[in-house]
């Protein structure tokens, strides 16, 4: 009898979790219409490398697509900086895994201003973007670019970074740690990642100790990423808990620069916008080797240590 109820209680707990995700998912879609091209003008930090990260970098942005045969991939679709084609420079590339139900299409303005700061970001239309799997198909078409193409011959294939939020924060680490084509990934930034249980009984699994990359793990401290609960294994905890950033961070080699932290007050939705300074901070320091936005995780005078607006900040630099 006890075996019964543990299952019932299990199948209660996977049928909670699901509606939970389509609230969620209504919720960040009624959000989708303010990001704006210019959305990131209403952040304002007092801390000066999270605000300066926060906003337009230097470049001046370009686009282009490619068809893809993939239906849920429809497009892919990239920003790089201005002049690329003509310049003798290889450019840093970053993926962008969706969120779910937000196609590249519903948040244009944020490739914009990423690959203003002189990186070629790519993102696709799929809606249902967990399992990783698209992100690695696009991955293997942008390295075998032919000649003639405006990119060929301009990504530097040594420094590609991967992103991802809520369901794409899990097909990001899925893309790193489940693709034969996953250790090309030099670094990774995930904000409000599905926590590993959840991520599971929704088809998108990831092994969190096997990365072997640098990687920034974020969330918000409301209650729509961490619920509060005593155990996220029996009850739904919200998307991305404080104790799963504790149980990943905790899972990932000490020999891997790790960073984890939490957005104060930030709800899940809010975190595209609210971790935007220092995702490119990140990036910039990974992917470029940028010294000052370095300076914002490094040493025990790094700014993310000091600002206010972050929380539950752990790193092992």
């Amino acid at each position: 009898m006890k075996k019964i109820w543990k299952v019932l209680g299990i199948c209660l707990l996977v049928v909670m979790v699901l509606i939970v995700l389509l609230l969620v998912k209504i919720w960040i879609e009624a959000r989708k219409a303010s990001i704006k091209d210019d959305y990131y003008t209403a952040f304002s930090s007092a801390f000066p490398l999270e605000q300066k990260y926060s906003q337009l970098g230097p470049c001046v942005v370009s686009y282009t697509e490619f068809a893809s045969d993939n239906r849920s991939i429809q497009r892919i679709r990239v920003w790089y900086p201005a002049g690329l084609e003509a310049s003798e420079e290889k450019c840093p590339v970053i993926m962008a895994v969706n969120a779910s139900g937000t196609p590249a299409s519903n948040y244009e303005g944020w490739f914009k201003r990423l690959a203003s700061w002189g990186f070629v970001v790519v993102g696709n239309e799929d809606p249902q973007a967990g399992t990783g799997e698209t992100t690695s198909i696009m991955l293997d078409f942008l390295l075998s670019l032919s000649s003639g193409n405006v990119l060929c011959g301009k990504l530097d294939e040594d420094n590609i970074g991967i992103v991802g939020f809520s369901q794409g924060g899990a097909g990001a680490l899925a893309a790193v740690t489940e693709y034969e084509n996953g250790a090309v990934y030099k670094a990774m930034f995930t904000g409000s990642a599905a926590y590993p249980l959840l991520a599971r009984n929704l088809g998108w699994f990831y092994d969190i100790s096997k990365v072997g990359i640098p990687y920034f793990m974020a969330a918000g401290t409301g209650t729509s990423d961490d619920a509060g609960v005593a155990d996220p294994n029996e009850e739904y905890a919200g998307v991305a808990p404080l104790s799963s950033l504790i149980e990943n961070y905790d899972s990932i080699n000490d020999t891997v620069f790790k960073v984890r932290g939490r957005a104060a007050g930030a709800e899940h939705g809010d975190m595209l916008a609210r971790s935007d300074g220092y995702l490119t901070a990140w990036m910039l320091y990974q992917l470029k080797g940028d010294v000052e936005a370095g300076t914002v995780f490094l040493g025990g005078d790094a700014e993310i240590l000091h600002n206010s607006n972050w929380q539950d900040v752990m790193k092992n630099q």
